[in-house]
This record gives C-alpha cells, sequence and structure tokens, in this order.
C-alpha cells in the first residue's frame, strides 16, 4: 500500500506540474488571461495538486497505523477502497464545489499574470491552500510521533552499526519522510505573508524538486525495491551470459553430446533388437520341444 502511495503521488505530482506549465504558457501568450483557455488548467491543476496532498496525507496515514497501531489488522482491499476514494474522491468534490461556489469563470480564475485560483474577488484561492496546509500540519505531527516511537523502542537494537546515533537516524527519516509528506510545502506560508525573494526561491526549489526526492529518498532507497531491481539485473546478466556461452560454443560443442545421444539411442535400439530376437528364438525352440 505504501508503493500504491507513492506511485499516486508521483502521477498526480506530474498531471498537476504539466498541467501547471500548460497554464503558465497560456498566461504568458494572453494578458489579460483568457477565460476560456485557464478556466480547464486551472481546475484540472487544483484537482491533481489537491490529489497529490491528499495522497501524502495516506502515506502519513498509513504509517502513523503500522507504527502505533501495531496489533490492529486491515484487509488490503478495504485500504485500497479508503485510499483510493480519499485519495481522488475528496480533490474532486472540493475542486466541483470551488467552481460551483465562485459563480461564473470571472471569479474563477485570475485577471491576469497567471492561470491560478482567483484570490482578489472570489477568495477561490482558499480551496487550495486550507487543505494542503492542514494536510502539511498533519503529516508533520504524524512525522513527530514516528520519530517519538521509534527512538522510545531502540533505535541502537534496528540500525546498522554507524547509524546507531539517534540523530543520524532521525535526520535520516527527516530526508525520506519530508518528500513524501509534502512538508516542503509549508514554505508556501511564507510566500503568503511575506515578500522576501529568499523565502519565494527556496520554496520554488524544493517543491520543483519533490518528484526527484521521492525517486531518490522514496525509491532508490526503498530495500524491496533495490532487491527486486537487483534479481531481475542479475537474471538478465544470467540470460546474457548463457546466451553468450551457447554462442561461443559453436556447433562443435553441440556436436559433442549429440553424437554421444546418437551412440547411445543406437545402443538401445540394439539391445532391443537383441532381446525381441532372443525371445522369438526361444519360443520357437520351446514350439519345437513340445511339439
Amino acid at each position: 500500500m505504501r508503493h500504491v502511495s507513492i506511485v499516486n503521488i508521483a502521477v498526480s505530482l506530474l498531471i498537476a506540474n504539466i498541467c501547471f506549465i500548460i497554464g503558465a504558457a497560456v498566461a504568458e501568450l494572453e494578458q489579460p488571461t483568457s477565460v476560456g483557455r485557464c478556466s480547464p488548467a486551472v481546475f484540472f491543476m487544483h484537482f491533481f495538486y489537491l490529489a497529490l496532498f491528499f495522497w501524502m496525507l495516506i502515506s502519513a496515514l498509513l504509517l502513523f497505523y503500522r507504527t502505533v497501531m501495531v496489533l490492529s489488522q486491515m484487509s488490503r482491499s478495504t485500504m485500497m477502497a479508503i485510499g483510493f476514494i480519499v485519495g481522488y474522491g475528496a480533490p474532486l468534490l472540493i475542486a466541483v464545489i470551488t467552481v460551483a461556489s465562485t459563480a461564473g469563470p470571472q471569479n474563477y480564475i485570475t485577471k491576469q499574470f497567471a492561470c491560478w485560483l482567483n484570490w482578489n474577488e472570489s477568495r477561490a484561492l482558499l480551496a487550495f491552500v486550507i487543505p494542503a496546509l492542514t494536510i502539511v500540519a498533519i503529516n508533520l505531527v504524524v512525522l513527530i510521533v514516528v520519530l517519538y516511537k521509534m527512538l522510545r523502542r531502540g533505535v541502537g537494537a534496528t540500525t546498522q552499526p554507524d547509524e546507531k546515533h539517534a540523530l543520524v537516524v532521525i535526520a535520516r527519516c527527516v530526508a525520506i519522510l519530508t518528500p513524501i509528506f509534502g512538508l516542503t510545502w509549508g514554505f508556501g506560508i511564507g510566500t503568503m505573508v511575506s515578500r522576501n525573494i529568499g523565502i519565494h526561491v527556496v520554496f520554488a526549489l524544493l517543491n520543483s524538486l519533490q518528484g526527484f526526492f521521492i525517486l531518490v529518498f522514496g525509491t532508490l532507497l526503498d530495500s524491496k525495491i533495490r532487491e527486486a531491481l537487483a534479481g531481475r539485473l542479475s537474471l538478465r546478466n544470467l540470460t546474457s551470459s548463457n546466451r553468450t556461452r551457447s554462442t561461443s560454443a559453436g556447433p562443435s560443442s553441440s556436436s559433442g553430446p549429440g553424437f554421444f545421444q546418437w551412440m547411445r539411442r543406437r545402443r538401445n535400439v540394439y539391445n532391443i533388437s537383441e532381446a525381441a530376437t532372443f525371445s522369438n528364438m526361444s519360443s520357437g525352440s520351446e514350439t519345437y520341444t513340445n511339439a
């Protein structure tokens, strides 16, 4: 289920960023922004960015469930149903309500500079800001609880010898879980309340690299994924080495086993024919004696 969450996070982030690029291109070509062209891009951008946050929430709640409620068991089908209903159903509901409540496309998107939710007239941007920041706050609390549980259970007994220090374990967990939980989006508060260019640069840099961080920390550092990749690569290398051996051996090596198999078949045929001849001779002599 954790891998399902990571896949849906990556897909939602990919589609949302594609819609962001399309909206930026439309806003750059047309000033003021075209409502007819911006509205679809804004809707899908809003939907998939919210889906990204809700799937990050599912990942955090799944980790909280596995860490705190150890003895509790939930079926995989139930987890999948809850995940897809929350991951895509809730964002779709919020996006549709936002379109319906803004009373027309003129108050749904911004008038200039970008294809995005309106703020000055209808405050439609709150339909993205409030769910996103709420999920970031919940994920931060889950991260703190998970770190506390890990340190309380005794980190030294479950880590490698060079990672027994608590600070190293905390740093590693934060590095792995921060992009998956989307905690870097918390810098968005700074971009809303401050015009400092440094906060905007940090926010843009960290969130533009979120997919790369998920690839490194959430995928390549996963032991199961590394084992699967290593097994597939070793199987591929074994297959290619066997093909190389069979090709380099040539017809001379294949003729040896074929010759011995031909001799063995000839010997078996000779033994069978000799046994049949001997049985015929015995039966003939026996008939002759009775006669």
